[in-house]
């Protein structure tokens, strides 16, 4: 329970995404004061090494000349400055209104069938509504429920309500700071998500936040800092998610000023309260748990640690006993770089609302990714501009995600693999095709395929190239490559978004285990990836836990992220249970050997 930050953190963080640019025009971005203003949620302090080590996204992008396209992500050596002809460019990260399309009727299918509300301006945020055009897989069958679609009507009238700038915040904010615990009949009660690590780790954290928000009638916000907004649209209507920062006041005493100074050990934490004694087990036997008469009431607030390496009693967090509890306080800190919604579906006080909301348990994501995220104008208008000059005419898109965790890991190994899974699941042709045979075939004007490259490093790019620019119609693309990770790099989190949703436009995926990254594209796709196999990041041994007589790659049994860091503890039983025999939906991840995630029933073989 004392570890340290370093030692609990999660390895698998996202990957960075690349550029090709000039570095003189780059540079000339990011120094501005505009780019700088553009960082996304600072990263915790909470040692220098961590800090230091921040992961980002890396997206892969496939450029079709009219034709089919494949995205390609990697890792590994290679130059910041990327040397693909059709690179994307920072000058397209701007919101320019001569590209805003005309005036249209906002119908079911820009809401997503009511997954969205209307309370928007379509120039606002012209990614809510627009989004739903750039997606025609088979994904588009999945639809919200109407008990979901009423959650969050629900959700958005409590976010308004309760909300920064209400009386109601204000309130709750002056008992917060000045130590007052019991909560009066129909007060609000608030969740903060204190954000770190890549992108990818942080939607993915985000999602099932506001998940566990909407279950616990809580208002979600985000602690990201004030250029938060800078990355996506506000998802609730007429309110903020973003916490305010405590003012000058309050600054030295207000427990929202320290929120990126907690760590799994931290007095506050749930899982300490559990240890010393603060929290008591009723005598009956019963499973029940109460405040000790030490305490005699709940904290005001609680901090809750779920990143990956978290403790026995972190994870009772996923109880029905003491979720019962955590009702009674205010305010909850959350820390956490999961996807943890696996985790909810199996706590016996959500089970049931969780069944009802999501039908489909393998659109979970989907659903919850689509709500949430609407990339800002500029952002989406570096998404839209690439899209239609590499993507639009593409008869089918076909993503590559490459990540190494490993430096040492050879390359050749990871593009033999690579180029293994696509030739034995026949994801890319064997023999040339041409824009008349293949239009023909398909009775269309489109052409066949085309290969889209996003990677750390130009040298799989340039392999793939080697090995099917000559038989796909389009050739093969990489949009950046910038050689290492990059954190705390506003620019940097901008084009990773922007590949992020690329890669979601894509109609077949091949991506790399254990990346968050790969896990957003996939669920907002709603498509089943094919996954490589990899050890884990904090492996000594490239070789740990790959097995060579494995396939090359593996379909992943749902479009849904996996749950890193499950706990395996039945708290009826008091004991750890296999937990892939416990739900028809929950499965084990095809790329983390502990991990699980939710799949449709239909398809299971439970």
């Amino acid at each position: 329970m004392g570890a340290t930050k370093q030692q609990q953190a999660n390895p698998s963080s996202p990957e960075g995404s690349c550029w090709s640019t000039s570095p003189h025009a780059l540079l000339a971005s990011v120094t501005t004061s505009r780019w700088w203003s553009l960082l996304w949620w600072p990263w915790p302090s909470r040692s220098s090494s961590f800090s230091a080590k921040r992961a980002l996204p890396a997206v892969c992008v496939a450029a079709a000349m009219a034709t089919t396209a494949v995205v390609v992500l990697a890792n590994g050596g290679g130059w910041w400055w990327g040397q693909s002809p059709d690179g994307m460019p920072a000058s397209l990260f701007f919101d320019d209104p001569r590209d805003w399309e005309p005036p249209f009727n906002i119908t079911g299918d820009h809401l997503l069938d009511g997954l969205l509300t209307a309370d928007f301006s379509h120039k606002s945020c012209r990614s809510r509504y627009e989004f739903a055009g750039y997606y025609n897989n088979n994904s588009s069958s999945h639809k919200p429920s109407p008990y979901f679609i009423a959650k969050l009507r629900k959700q958005e009238s409590l976010q308004k309500r309760c909300g920064p700038g209400t009386a109601a915040y204000k309130n709750a904010v002056r008992r917060l700071d000045s130590g007052e615990s019991v909560l009066d009949d129909g007060e609000c009660r608030y969740l903060v998500y204190i954000s770190y690590r890549g992108l990818g780790n942080r939607m993915l954290a985000i999602a099932s936040s506001f998940l566990y928000a909407v279950l616990t009638d809580r208002v979600l916000l985000i602690d990201g800092g004030k250029d938060a907004g800078e990355l996506f649209c506000e998802p609730f209507p007429e309110t903020t998610w973003l916490l305010p920062r405590p003012g000058w006041l309050s600054f030295f005493f207000s427990p929202l000023s320290r929120l990126q100074g907690y760590l799994g050990g931290s007095k506050e934490s749930l899982g300490n309260l559990l240890q010393t004694g603060a929290v008591t087990m009723s005598a009956s036997g019963d499973g029940n748990v109460s405040w000790s008469p030490a305490s005699r009431s709940p904290p005001p607030y609680l901090y809750i640690h779920l990143s990956g390496g978290y403790g026995f009693h972190d994870k009772l967090f996923f109880c029905g006993a003491q979720q019962r509890l955590l009702r009674e306080v205010p305010w909850l800190f959350m820390w956490t770089d999961n996807y943890f919604v696996p985790g909810l579906f199996l706590t016996p006080p959500f089970t049931g609302e969780l069944e009802t909301m999501f039908p489909e348990k393998d659109a979970v994501f989907y659903h919850l990714g689509r709500y949430l995220f609407h990339p800002t104008n500029a952002v989406w208008h570096a998404v839209t501009s690439y899209y239609h000059s590499n993507l639009a005419g593409a008869r089918r898109r076909v993503g590559l995600q490459v990540r190494v965790f490993q430096k040492k890991q050879p390359p050749q190994v990871v593009l033999d693999q690579l180029l293994s899974c696509v030739r034995g699941e026949k994801l890319l042709p064997a023999f040339p095709e041409t824009k008349t045979t293949t239009a023909a075939a398909n009775g269309n004007t489109s052409s066949g395929d085309a290969v889209l490259v996003t990677s750390l490093s130009s040298w799989y790019y340039e392999r793939v190239r080697e090995e099917y620019g000559g038989r796909v119609a389009g050739g093969v693309h990489q949009p950046s490559h910038e050689g290492r990770q990059r954190w705390r790099d506003a620019a940097h989190d901008m084009r990773a978004l922007s590949e992020m949703y690329l890669l979601s436009m894509c109609d077949v995926l091949v991506t790399s285990g254990y990346s968050t990254f790969g896990y957003v594209a996939q669920g907002l796709a709603g498509l089943r990836p094919w996954v490589m196999a990899r050890a884990p990041m904090w492996a000594d041994d490239w070789r740990e836990g790959l097995d060579p007589r494995e396939p090359p790659c593996r379909r992943a049994a749902s479009a849904e992220p996996c749950f890193h860091s499950p706990s395996a503890y039945d708290c009826a039983a008091g004991r750890d249970v296999d937990l892939d025999k416990v739900m028809p939906y929950i499965r084990r991840c095809v790329d983390v050997k502990c991990g699980i995630k939710l799949v449709n029933e239909s398809s299971s073989q439970w």
